[in-house]
């Protein structure tokens, strides 16, 4: 029963995000005292930094071979317009229509297997979009939808491009076979170029079995891990290296960089390649 002595009704006032009337009202953007803000700018820097060179590289379409070896930006070669590689890669799949550079072509999939990755969608969520920018500091948006909606539902096609990364990384691993020839394509040689794209192909396998999808492929629609011994300890493997996938991630991306980098220095005659035997 009414008495009179209530406060009128008030309309809450609406307002989205950690904004919204639900929420605990404190005025401050953030409690936090420490360099939040160091995490998500290193990352910003960093993916920024590769996007940059991998942008330059890609269209440069030059010094991208330099007998053994081929930078991993343009492997596999899927255009008539490559320079050809003496046992390498050469898949003419696309004829002589492309005129841009063939790089082009390949790193639609490495990059879409990245961008879609868990790990990396953290990364840019919170360094670009600040979405949000650090643990316990509100993000600058009013409304949050998550992956439900267009483009972010995209992120979903991830489980396909692992599948196309594997096969790029089965093509990288035949490029590191290669590497153990000289430059007359004489085998039973290795130079500090082959060295470079080994420690490349080990970390290119490690993040892309530290997957989520692989994981989730091997086990995860397990109900008896009893009665799967071998998918259960490979689900422990994969499991193993997934609890490294952030470094695995940041490893493999700047390797891949160094790859192609060795390649371009040698390729363009800035040194010789040092042969150890």
């Amino acid at each position: 029963m009414a008495t009179g002595t209530e406060p009128p009704a008030t309309e809450p006032e609406h307002r989205g995000g950690v904004r919204s009337g639900t929420r605990a009202a404190i005025s401050a953007p953030h409690l936090r005292t420490d360099r939040w803000w160091l995490a998500p700018a290193a990352t910003a820097a960093g993916l920024l930094a590769f996007v940059v060179y991998s942008t330059w590289r890609a269209f440069a379409d030059a010094d991208y071979y330099a007998a053994p070896y081929v930078s991993p930006f343009y492997s596999p070669c899927l255009a008539e317009n490559c320079e050809p590689m003496r046992g390498g890669p050469n898949w003419e799949l696309f004829g002589g229509w492309w005129g841009i550079s063939p790089a082009i072509i390949i790193l639609i999939f490495p990059l879409g297997f990245r961008l879609t990755c868990y790990y990396y969608r953290k990364a840019y969520y919170r360094s670009f979009w600040a979405s949000p920018p650090a643990c316990a500091v509100a993000e600058p948006h009013a409304k949050y939808t998550g992956e439900s909606r267009f483009p972010l539902i995209l992120q979903n096609v991830h489980r396909y491009f692992f599948y196309a990364a594997l096969l790029v990384a089965c093509v990288l691993t035949w490029d590191t076979v290669l590497a153990f020839r000289d430059e007359n394509y004489a085998w039973g040689h290795m130079g500090l170029g082959t060295l470079v794209f080994l420690v490349n192909i080990v970390l290119i396998w490690a993040y892309t079995l530290s997957c989520h999808s692989c994981r989730h492929i091997v086990g995860g629609k397990l109900k008896h891990f009893s009665k799967h011994p071998v998918r259960y300890r490979m689900w422990q493997w994969v499991g193993r290296l997934n609890a490294r996938h952030m470094q695995l991630a940041w490893a493999s991306l700047i390797s891949v960089a160094v790859a192609d980098l060795y390649v371009y220095l040698v390729a363009s005659g800035v040194f010789d390649d040092p042969r150890f035997f």
